[in-house]
């Protein structure tokens, strides 16, 4: 799984072609520490690449790049454009629905 810094999301990297689901993380959130090994699972099992945005530290750019509030957040691309999305809810974070809806959007074209 590739951790990725803002200048992944500024070049080519997830512009290529082909689907990536992005978990935006920071390591101070204890819904992110629950919900990390569960994206993690998703790895190999599909045709997709699996990456994390940092965003342990608050002042980075992915925050206001990605209009993130709350984290986890998730992104899916697919060549290079935003196809889906689920933001963590403040003080629950990502539901099995939300994650559902991730694996559903990275398998259908």
């Amino acid at each position: 799984m590739e951790r990725l810094d803002p200048d992944a999301f500024d070049g080519n990297h997830l512009r290529r072609r082909g689907t990536w689901a992005v978990a935006f993380l920071a390591d101070w959130c204890p819904f992110c520490r629950t919900f990390g090994p569960e994206f993690e699972a998703l790895e190999g099992s599909g045709p997709f690449h699996l990456g994390i945005g940092d965003l342990t530290d608050e002042g980075s750019p992915l925050w206001d790049r990605f209009s993130i509030e709350v984290v986890p957040t998730v992104v899916v691309f697919r060549d290079g454009v935003p196809t889906c999305r689920r933001d963590g809810t403040l003080g629950r974070g990502l539901s099995d629905a939300d994650l559902s809806a991730v694996r559903a959007a990275l398998t259908t074209g």
